[in-house]
C-alpha cells in the first residue's frame, strides 16, 4: 500500500505542475485516479456536500475491540495515510493514538471499533458527533469467507471512504474509481468508467485513497477551488 500511496502523491505533484502524457499514467484506472477531467465529477445525488466537520482535522484512534489480526500500528498508519491524502484538498489533518483512559478532546474525531456505531457495516461516519466507526463483525466475516484476501487493502479503503464524508463529501461519487463511490444505486444504474471493459481488471476497482476528483470535490466543498 505504501508504494501505491507514493505513486499517487507523485502523480498528484506532477499533475499540479502541468500536463502529463497519458502513457506516463499507466492503466486506464491509474489515469482515472490521477486525473479529473472537466465535467467528470458526478455523484449519486444522495446527499449535499458541505464543509469539513472541523478545520484543522485531528483524528484520535482507539484500538479497543479491533480484530486481533490488525495491530494498533497497522490501523493507525492507515488512518494517518488517509488523513494526509485528504489534507491535499486544503483542510489540514493529522492522526494520533488515544492515550489509555484519556477523554476525547472537543473538536477531535474519534476513530473506533464498534459494531453498534458502524451499523453492522465495514465503516460508518457520524457527522453530528464526529466519529469514524469500523465494524469488527464485518471484518471478521471478510476474514472467514476470504482468508487469502489482503484485509489491509479493505481497511485502508474503508477508512479513506468514511473520512471523505467527514471532510465534507456527503454525497457518494458515481465514478467507480473514486474512494467515495459505490458501484450501483440498487435501481439498475451502475457507476461510471472511462472504459467499462476495465471494471474487472483488478479485484477492487475503487481506489484506496482519494482520487483527483475526490480531492477536487473536497476543495469545492471547503471553498478551496484551484
Amino acid at each position: 500500500m505504501s508504494y501505491r500511496w507514493l505513486a499517487l502523491t507523485s502523480l498528484g505533484l506532477i499533475l499540479s505542475l502541468g500536463a502529463v502524457p497519458l502513457w506516463a499514467l499507466g492503466s486506464v484506472r491509474d489515469q482515472e485516479i490521477a486525473q479529473c477531467l472537466p465535467g467528470e465529477i458526478s455523484s449519486w445525488g444522495d446527499g449535499q456536500d458541505r464543509p469539513a466537520v472541523a478545520s484543522p482535522m485531528v483524528f484520535v484512534y482507539d484500538h479497543t475491540a479491533a480484530p486481533p489480526w490488525f495491530s494498533e500500528q497497522v490501523v493507525l498508519s492507515a488512518v494517518k495515510a488517509a488523513a494526509v491524502a485528504w489534507s491535499q484538498c486544503g483542510v489540514s489533518a493529522n492522526a494520533m493514538a488515544r492515550p489509555l483512559g484519556a477523554a476525547i478532546a472537543k473538536g477531535t474525531v474519534l476513530v473506533q471499533w464498534s459494531d453498534k456505531s458502524s451499523g453492522g457495516n465495514f465503516g460508518l461516519a457520524n457527522l453530528t458527533q464526529p466519529s469514524l466507526s469500523l465494524g469488527p463483525a464485518a471484518f471478521q466475516m471478510l476474514q472467514t469467507r476470504n482468508p487469502a484476501h489482503n484485509a489491509r487493502e479493505t481497511l485502508q479503503m474503508v477508512i479513506s471512504h468514511e473520512m471523505g464524508h467527514l471532510f465534507g463529501l456527503v454525497a457518494h461519487s458515481r465514478r467507480c474509481v473514486d474512494v467515495t463511490s459505490y458501484y450501483s444505486n440498487g435501481k439498475g444504474e451502475q457507476c461510471l468508467l472511462r472504459d467499462a471493459s476495465q471494471f474487472r481488471s483488478v479485484p477492487e476497482y475503487r481506489s484506496a485513497f482519494p482520487t483527483a476528483c475526490d480531492l477536487q470535490r473536497c476543495r469545492l466543498a471547503n471553498g478551496n477551488p484551484q
